[in-house]
């Protein structure tokens, strides 16, 4: 399989703007969902119902959304980022923050009432025993990060809404797939599949043999 410039640029894209989102949503998604893993408070009810409704969020309903707020006549159009590589980044940003958030609830939720009482006693601040049982349970959340990236780099609806899909300019290897298939290219559009996957399994390796590490160091 011959990789041409053009699909390097495509390749290089789709990594930057995952990662970037996967790294935004985990700055908010990861600390707000172990505040609600930790503690109780009025409407958290209602919070977890709505981070759980919005983890299943259809992509172009996110990207119709982001793509309004974001056009010349929206509330962000003097930011002038539609059609742009920040615009896609937005858009899986707000599709991957509410999969990090429920999934690091959960995680930490089940690690909760075997540390926190042990942390308590040890004299730890409210602070201390947040992150003792946020690295307790970071298995759980790390397979939140592997869920993120999944959605994030397989995403094509929202992108093809606020990137367009412009050659050299906002081209992903997902919208890049659907145009190959449309011209009837199919052996391009199944590389690339092929690449997509490829880089899907390369990260959740790296992030097994990572977690594989940090639990042989801790039996020692």
């Amino acid at each position: 399989m011959m990789l041409t410039q053009d699909v390097w640029e495509v390749i290089s894209l789709s990594l930057k703007v995952t990662t970037s989102s996967v790294l935004l949503g985990m700055l908010m998604g990861i600390p707000f969902g172990a505040i609600l893993g930790l503690y109780s408070f009025p409407g958290k009810r209602l919070i977890i119902a709505l981070i759980y409704t919005c983890m299943g969020l259809p992509p172009v309903l996110v990207g119709v959304i982001v793509y309004l707020l974001l056009s010349r006549y929206g509330p962000l159009g003097s930011l002038d980022l539609l059609f742009s590589a920040e615009a896609m980044i937005i858009a899986q940003v707000v599709l991957v923050t509410p999969i990090l958030a429920g999934l690091t609830m959960a995680a930490v939720h089940g690690k909760e009432r075997t540390y926190w009482e042990t942390a308590k006693s040890l004299g730890a601040t409210p602070l201390q025993m947040m992150l003792t049982i946020i690295r307790e349970a970071r298995g759980g959340i790390w397979s939140g990060v592997a869920a993120a990236f999944g959605r994030a780099i397989s995403e094509v609806g929202a992108v093809m809404l606020v990137g367009g899909n412009i050659e050299h300019h906002t081209r992903v290897m997902t919208t890049a797939i659907i145009l190959e298939t449309r011209t009837g290219n199919f052996t391009a559009g199944l590389q690339l599949g092929l690449v997509l996957l490829a880089i899907s399994f390369l990260f959740n390796s790296f992030l097994m043999v990572g977690m594989m590490n940090q639990m042989k160091s801790r039996r020692r």
